[in-house]
């Protein structure tokens, strides 16, 4: 029998709370840490003198405290191993900290981020004369006579999602057009009780399209609820930033109207990021929201 390597143990309690017991962080890296500003903004990672990339980017509240507890967990060791300094980019508030946090990370696309790379498969599901059809972000307008439901990374997962939503609501993908089954025949998700029968003359097809558009109605995307380009000012104290956003895009931040006017630039594509961050204030009208000229609309007095 030959002899097996020992095995790896996962960190115990006691490492966790005294993490020089697993790595030694460089005094020099603490020192800058303590060094960082203490509001809130993104901060980012650096390796080697001459990296044109970041190792990692991040955001809170609390910039100091936030890169202090990275330095406190030894999970990351290897990623401070590689560490040579921090940068900071402080922000107004946490609104435009989790914005550039979003654009950074699809920027740079660092090694240790994961969540939020950029994906050019994203879509959405839209509802067309009771068939459920795929729509790609290039094609997506969130205007507000727009019908789309769910923001997906890629196709796959767009057709998990409303698997899942199928099964919860007894929904038949046959009759919404996802599946092939020969017409008036039960499919194969009703024999296995998943479908309630739309399929094979058991429910109307309007009993199901009304049962689908109810089930789909936590889904739905919010429309982008302005005529165009607009500006979320964020306030702090004497501080501010206008943060310019079109169709839940993201273009830029700035420190007054004019500068916010400047960084509006034509939107091609949709940011389910943006989205996330930005449909619950924009919703409940937490910030100022000014109106900003689309570019082709913009008139030059020079």
């Amino acid at each position: 029998m030959t002899d097996r390597p020992p095995r790896t143990r996962p960190f115990s309690r006691r490492q966790r709370a005294e993490p020089q017991l697993t790595y030694r962080i460089a005094p020099t890296l603490k020192a800058l840490a303590q060094a960082l500003p203490q509001g809130p903004g993104v901060y980012l990672f650096w390796g080697a003198e001459g990296d044109k990339l970041p190792l990692y980017v991040g955001k809170s509240i609390h910039i100091r405290k936030r890169v202090q507890d990275h330095l406190r967990n030894p999970e990351e060791a290897a990623m401070l191993q590689q560490t040579q300094r921090f940068e900071a980019r402080p922000t107004t508030g946490e609104i435009g900290a989790l914005l550039l946090e979003s654009q950074l990370i699809k920027t740079y696309q660092p090694l240790y981020n994961q969540r939020l790379r950029y994906s050019r498969q994203l879509c959405s599901w839209s509802l067309v004369n009771g068939q459920l059809q795929l729509a790609h972000a290039n094609a997506m307008a969130m205007t507000p006579s727009a019908q789309l439901f769910g923001l997906y990374r890629s196709a796959h997962a767009a057709k998990e999602a409303i698997a899942t939503l199928a099964d919860t609501h007894m929904l038949c993908l046959s009759t919404l057009g996802l599946e092939k089954a020969s017409p008036g025949k039960p499919c194969f998700r009703h024999m296995v009780k998943r479908c309630a029968g739309a399929c094979c003359g058991k429910e109307t097809p309007e009993a199901h399209l009304a049962r689908c558009i109810a089930a789909l109605e936590e889904l739905r995307l919010q429309a982008w609820p302005y005529a165009g380009p607009v500006a979320l000012v964020e306030r702090a104290d004497t501080q501010q930033q206008w943060h310019v956003l079109d169709n839940w895009c993201y273009l830029g931040s700035a420190p007054d109207q004019h500068s916010a006017q400047a960084l509006v630039t034509p939107v091609k594509s949709y940011d389910v990021d943006s989205y996330k961050i930005l449909v619950r204030p924009l919703m409940l009208g937490q910030h100022e929201i000014v109106p900003l000229l689309a570019r082709d609309k913009i008139v030059n007095t020079f």
